[in-house]
């Protein structure tokens, strides 16, 4: 089963998909926007960490694709608590040239659908990095998010500390969001 957006789809990862998200897995450029420790990974890694996907319940990893683009990048669930029905989401666009385009947007929207209308979880969490402004923009500004707290000095980027953004929507928040803005209105799906 796809998961389709406006203008992505959100499928599973597969083996073809591993060269490239190997590149983008050793690109800095990439993984200072986001957040944990990357350390520079073999394809071997990529490999054995693609094997594992599969058998994971808990942690639900997508491909996220452009029709007529290809592959740009990944998006998740991961941490899913299905006692109280929420989860982590995250999202790279790994592709730079298809950023600015409303990609990551609909590619957060479509996640939001997924989690609230088909999995019928109660909320989803994330958090940026401060320096992040594009990611807090979409979030807060396009997708409906709330800051709702900040962990000081979380991150360590360029021998200094800086704060992790905690970010939340709900459900109440996600169906207001697609009233206000019609944003699933032309969809068939």
């Amino acid at each position: 089963m796809n998961i389709h957006g406006k203008k992505v789809i959100l499928r599973a990862i597969e083996e073809t998909d591993l060269p490239l998200l190997h590149q983008w897995a050793n690109d800095p450029e990439i993984w200072k926007m986001l957040g944990g420790w990357h350390f520079p990974s073999s394809f071997e890694y990529q490999k054995k960490w693609f094997a594992a996907l599969g058998t994971d319940q808990l942690n639900q990893r997508f491909a996220v694709e452009a029709p007529g683009v290809g592959l740009i990048g990944t998006t998740n669930l991961v941490d899913v608590d299905w006692k109280n029905n929420n989860a982590f989401h995250g999202v790279m666009l790994g592709a730079k040239d298809i950023r600015g385009k409303g990609y990551g947007i609909d590619t957060i929207m479509s996640v939001m659908r997924f989690a609230f209308e088909e999995l019928h979880l109660e909320r989803l969490d994330t958090t940026i990095i401060e320096y992040n402004t594009i990611s807090l923009n979409i979030y807060t500004n396009k997708c409906g998010w709330k800051h709702e707290g900040t962990r000081r000095n979380w991150y360590f980027r360029n021998n200094r500390y800086w704060d992790r953004l905690e970010m939340g929507i709900t459900r109440a928040d996600y169906f207001a969001l697609v009233e206000e803005s019609n944003y699933w209105a032309d969809d068939q799906g």
